[in-house]
């Protein structure tokens, strides 16, 4: 459990923008969308969502932490897998409504359940009036199967 709570955004726009009191906004299920890039050369890892649990522990830790929507709860991104993220900084933009994670992953370097580096590994195109999908040549890092599969 964190040791603190965020005090509520500020319903002044100039103390929001430029203020010194990071106050999140978070959506109306308690979420703001986090966005992750390797400190090192800035690559896209993966979007997420955090609830103030997650970024409290998240900035208390140095950790990443996340909500999952899927399983309704609290993850700290590497506990399965080893693939730690270790955080260099956090940054939130203009509102407040969203966070960027710049991080080094410890482990196998791989962010995505998938086993790969990076959770976008498909590059979207059109073909024929239909939506495609195509691999960018990301091959996983890890054994994905085996690391995640649930002992019996």
């Amino acid at each position: 459990m964190p040791t603190f709570e965020f005090d509520p955004p500020s319903s002044d726009k100039k103390t929001l923008e430029d203020g010194e009191v990071f106050t999140p906004r978070f959506d109306a299920n308690g979420l703001v969308t986090a966005v992750v890039t390797d400190a090192g050369d800035g690559k896209l890892l993966m979007v997420a969502h955090m609830n103030a649990e997650a970024l409290a522990l998240t900035l208390e830790t140095g950790i990443a932490h996340y909500w999952s929507r899927s399983r309704k709860a609290l993850w700290k991104k590497g506990e399965t897998s080893g693939n730690v993220q270790k955080v260099v900084a956090v940054l939130t933009d203009c509102d407040q409504d969203a966070v960027w994670l710049r991080v080094n992953v410890l482990g196998h370097d791989a962010t995505c359940h998938t086993g790969r580096r990076s959770c976008f590994y498909r590059t979207v195109g059109l073909k024929d009036g239909k939506a495609t999908l195509a691999s960018d040549g990301s091959a996983p890092l890890f054994d994905a199967e085996e690391t995640y599969r649930n002992p019996s």
